[in-house]
């Protein structure tokens, strides 16, 4: 019961590799990790992971789920019906986050 972990389009993609370059190396690995294992378990059961309460956009798709890794924050949609993870966005969590 995999599920293939995708990005919306290219843009959304550079972004995050370039968001993922400027992170320690430290927590690179676990985020890479993390991403890698949204494919079999993209509801993680704990307190890492969470289906956000409001809607957040990012560009024109919608985020309804975060990832926590250290103090990253990947967010990312689940399409059940295609079995894809949608990665939208890797943002250092600070006050304005979530706004």
């Amino acid at each position: 019961m995999t599920y293939e972990v995708v990005f919306p389009s290219d843009r959304v993609e550079k972004h995050f590799q370039k968001v993922l370059e400027k992170v320690p190396s430290d927590y690179q690995a676990a985020i890479v990790e993390a991403v890698r294992g949204l494919a079999s378990h993209p509801r993680p059961k704990g307190k890492r992971g969470k289906k956000l309460t409001g809607h957040i956009a990012v560009s024109q798709f919608t985020a309804e789920y975060r990832l926590r890794v250290g103090p990253y924050r990947l967010l990312y949609d689940i399409d059940d019906q295609r079995r894809k993870v949608i990665l939208l966005k890797l943002v250092k969590r600070e006050e304005q986050t979530y706004k």
